[in-house]
């Protein structure tokens, strides 16, 4: 069999390579194909609950914050499936998550180099070329590799040996079938994820369960921060500025930050409020719903058909235990390269911390010769800053891999002027910042 031979090859069709593809699409001068192993497109099948939104502005989707005359936007979806107005006037103020995953896959179904049912078994380097190999389609041959294959469930290691049908990750909670008619359920995870499978589990969708608990590290249930100046850390200019920062200081910037990406969304809140007053006082029939916060669970065992909880409890310091039917770990995500990537992982760079190292244009530091480049998507948390695994900088970002790929600037990806001065006065960036602003001045 021979070889296809591409100048870039992606491996995992995602909201992030779906993105780059979209962005690729009107450019006739680059050879290109992204490869998923699933049969279509599928964007958080497992969490798409009744009813949720999206925590990011439509306007922010695969191609409009770099081009807004692409075919691929989210209102050009809307014109043709013969909605438009009726969205207006229905005044969403964000849009529901069915909506949003919808019009991804119409994308996905629109663009031919997009190959689904074809499952990435290894890639290795043969000196000149990454060579991707196939089980039932021939190997490909690609100058440069672009990775979007996300991010994985991150399972607590006190879950680890309990996985199965009564104890499952919160990303595959829409595909179980799992009737809770009596059962006591808990739900460990203090994010959106957790508060979406509490309010789900208490609505009684899946019978009604005899008890339900939340349970939460955080010492509150904590609002993710929208406002305007927080925003700021999802832009392209702070994005920027973050990379030029030494390491160590990036993961402290990370870890501070938490809320500005991972915490409950304020009407989501305003539901469990309403939802435990309704239960409280306004239900003939109360319900054993109660939110367990600072509480780190330790153990779990399992016995009798049921599972022993324990837990210490950050707050008055005491150990605390308790028996559950059903576990569902909303415990978030973490990257995790690809077992394809197997054969060269060793020639991959990364930090003291197991991080890969990316530069500015999202290429992963390799061993390798700079002719051939890696780019990764979604990899980039503790290198490019908090917007790395959300969708709002989705665009920009494969703007900037086009860009790079085909080393000229195909599309605009230069920083807006921030509202907020992140740099240092002495700092080249700030220098550049100033002559930038004078020169504008003295042409007004």
């Amino acid at each position: 069999m021979h070889a296809e031979h591409l100048g870039l090859a992606g491996v995992g069709v995602g909201p992030f390579n779906l993105s780059l593809a979209a962005l690729l699409s009107p450019l006739g001068d680059l050879r290109w194909r992204f490869f998923e192993r699933r049969p279509s497109f599928e964007w958080q099948a497992g969490m798409m609950l009744p009813g949720t939104r999206m925590q990011t502005s439509f306007l922010k989707d695969l191609v409009t914050p770099v081009d807004p005359t692409n075919r691929y936007g989210f209102l050009s979806y809307l014109v043709q499936k013969g909605r438009f107005y009726r969205f207006l006037n229905a005044e969403f103020s964000r849009v529901r998550r069915v909506e949003f995953a919808d019009y991804m896959r119409w994308v996905a179904e629109q663009i031919p180099q997009l190959e689904f049912g074809a499952e990435v078994r290894d890639v290795v380097f043969d000196g000149d070329a990454f060579v991707l190999g196939f089980e039932h389609r021939a190997p490909v041959r690609s100058r440069h590799l672009v990775l979007g294959t996300g991010a994985s469930p991150l399972v607590p290691a006190w879950a680890e040996h309990h996985l199965g049908g009564t104890c499952f990750h919160s990303g595959g909670y829409m595909r179980s079938d799992l009737s809770l008619i009596g059962q006591r359920v808990l739900v460990v995870g203090g994010g959106q994820s957790g508060a979406e499978v509490f309010l789900d589990v208490c609505s009684g969708r899946r019978g009604q369960p005899s008890h339900v608990t939340w349970v939460s590290r955080r010492p509150n249930l904590e609002p993710l921060d929208e406002t305007a100046f927080v925003n700021e850390y999802f832009t392209p200019d702070y994005v920027a500025q973050f990379h030029r920062l030494p390491e160590a200081r990036r993961a402290a910037l990370v870890e501070s930050q938490k809320l500005a990406g991972d915490g409950v969304s304020p009407h989501t809140l305003t539901e469990l409020s309403q939802l435990l007053y309704e239960n409280d006082f306004l239900r003939s029939e109360r319900h054993n719903f109660r939110i367990l916060t600072q509480r780190e669970v330790r153990d779990m065992q399992r016995g009798g058909g049921a599972f022993r909880v324990e837990m210490h409890n950050g707050f008055d310091h005491t150990h605390e235990s308790l028996v559950a039917d059903v576990v569902v770990l909303a415990t978030g995500y973490r990257y995790k390269l690809p077992a394809c990537l197997a054969g060269i992982s060793k020639l991959l760079d990364r930090d003291r911390n197991g991080h890969l190292r990316l530069i500015e244009d999202y290429r992963a530091v390799w061993a390798g010769p700079e002719r051939n480049r890696i780019y990764v998507q979604n990899g980039g948390r503790y290198s490019h800053g908090i917007p790395d695994p959300q969708l709002s900088l989705a665009a920009w970002r494969a703007a900037v891999i086009v860009n790079s790929v085909a080393g000229r600037e195909l599309y605009r990806t230069e920083v807006e002027r921030p509202p907020l001065q992140w740099q240092g006065a002495h700092s080249a960036a700030f220098e550049r910042d100033v002559s930038r602003a004078r020169s504008e001045f003295e042409s007004s």
